[in-house]
């Protein structure tokens, strides 16, 4: 029973194989976010606010980058399956090319407007001038994160986890070293208080795809390598192809990006103090969260393969398997934050300049997010994992933004203003009523299999295939 519901040898050598690295590269790259929030709560919590409101800045580029870099994991994975690496090269071209138009957008706006950028969340003097301090060294580091990102992507969907993750432990490393003398004066490091933070986040950033470039050179690889001529060499049908897939993910994650801004607007608007609890639980969400994303990758790599390589029922039967494990596994997971949530949060006040309203306000929610959990890991294994792989990138659209914008944001609005709830039940109401009728929405269209949509011949045939045996048994 638990061999036909979990797979057998196959499943798990290939499951640990692609989720291992891609969880402990996560892991670091939260462990990077851990150490400079760290770092920077011994500077108080108006510091730790800011920082956590200057990031809302990069987390909106990073939305940009995952939306562009998860539609490319469907041609990548979709191609590799199929073995077109000419696919694989146009797809990294055409990513590369948009991705260094919003970078030069997102880095412009935050290096001129710091203080406009930052005034969004919270009025406070010293909120804007430590923030806007921070953020104007911080945007060049968007270049470095978005290289990163998509190199990584393409590694991982053509069969290269590791090299990404042993890149991600030295700059892991870096950044602690960097933070620590940059911010206190350390090692015969200037003390630079908030701006050593920044700088120690830049020269990190840029070492990860340097290191990377520097590694695929030297093995010759064919499709990062490639002549730039190559990877420029597509047609208006490619760009079409591309974007008729991409545009919903695209869309998706930034219109979902702006919701969850909003909600962040609303939430530090509320008082610093709960920002910066929110900041702290952020903090951790990322350390969890690091090995769910080696998992949803995983999903995405493995069904997408079997998908665009024509393997149908395969593809159906892991991802039942993955939308089964996830949520199990983030069960534990949520029983273990609430065990722990105490000494977690005591971690960021040992120089005791956090107030009792922002560790307070800490405890409590890390509760209320330990419940959400398991159901919020089910939903991005079934949007980001089973629904894009399969190659259907518009449903998660529809159910991500009407859920979030619907009821999600529109509750928090009315919770918080018109209701005028404590801070920790209106955290808690939009979640709830962003992830209930979205649970349902998703769980209907999976059984349906109306997400499988290859974007490979080899694929499509084999879903004709699929159908007409399908509907001999019915």
């Amino acid at each position: 029973m638990l061999r036909r519901l979990f797979g057998g040898k196959r499943y798990w050598n290939t499951v640990l194989h692609l989720a291992v690295p891609i969880a402990i590269q996560n892991l670091l790259t939260s462990s990077f976010v851990l150490v400079d929030t760290l770092m920077v709560s011994q500077l108080g919590d108006v510091s730790l606010a800011a920082v956590g409101m200057a990031g809302q800045w990069s987390w909106l580029l990073n939305l940009t980058l995952f939306g562009f870099s998860s539609a490319a994991s469907v041609f990548f994975s979709q191609y590799y399956g199929d073995k077109n690496i000419d696919g694989i090269k146009k797809t990294y071209g055409i990513v590369l090319a948009f991705l260094s138009i919003a970078v030069a957008l997102f880095t412009m706006f935050g290096f001129l407007i710091p203080k406009s950028i930052i005034s969004i969340f919270n009025r406070d003097v010293s909120v804007l001038d430590i923030g806007s301090r921070y953020l104007r060294i911080a945007v060049f580091s968007y270049p470095a994160i978005a290289l990163n990102q998509i190199i990584g992507v393409l590694l991982r969907s053509t069969g290269r986890a590791k090299l990404p993750m042993y890149v991600s432990l030295v700059t892991t490393i870096l950044n602690a070293f960097l933070d620590y003398g940059l911010i206190f004066g350390k090692f015969g490091l200037p003390a630079l208080g908030i701006e050593g933070a920044a700088i120690a986040t830049v020269i990190s950033a840029w070492v990860g795809p340097l290191l990377i470039l520097g590694v695929v050179i030297y093995e010759k690889n064919e499709v990062v390598c490639a002549p730039v001529g190559e990877l420029l060499n597509f047609s208006r049908h490619d760009l079409k192809l591309f974007f008729t897939r991409a545009f919903p993910v695209i869309m998706n994650e930034v219109l979902w990006g702006f919701g969850t801004f909003t909600l962040n607007v609303i939430y530090s608007n509320m008082g610093y103090e709960y920002y910066a609890a929110m900041t702290i639980l952020k903090t951790f969400d990322n350390i969890v969260f690091a090995f769910f994303v080696g998992l949803n990758n995983s999903c995405c790599i493995m069904v997408g393969q079997e998908i665009g390589g024509g393997k149908i029922k395969m593809g159906i039967k892991d991802a039942r398997r993955f939308v089964l494990l996830v949520p199990l596994l983030a069960c534990v997971a949520s029983v273990l934050i609430v065990v722990f949530r105490g000494g977690l949060i005591g971690i960021f006040n040992t120089a005791g300049t956090i107030t009792q309203l922002t560790l307070d306000t800490a405890y409590a929610i890390m509760a209320v997010y330990a419940m959400a959990f398991p159901l919020r890991n089910f939903l991005y294994v079934v949007i980001t994992g089973v629904f894009r792989s399969g190659g259907d990138t518009k449903t998660g659209l529809k159910y991500d933004l009407f859920c979030l914008w619907m009821f999600g944001v529109g509750v928090a609005l009315i919770s918080a203003y018109v209701l005028r709830l404590p801070f920790v039940w209106v955290y808690a109401l939009s979640l709830i009523f962003e992830d209930w009728p979205k649970t349902v929405l998703c769980i209907r269209h999976f059984f349906s299999k109306k997400w499988i949509m290859p974007v490979t011949e080899t694929g499509k045939e084999a879903l004709l295939e699929y159908k007409k045996e399908q509907n001999k048994i019915a």
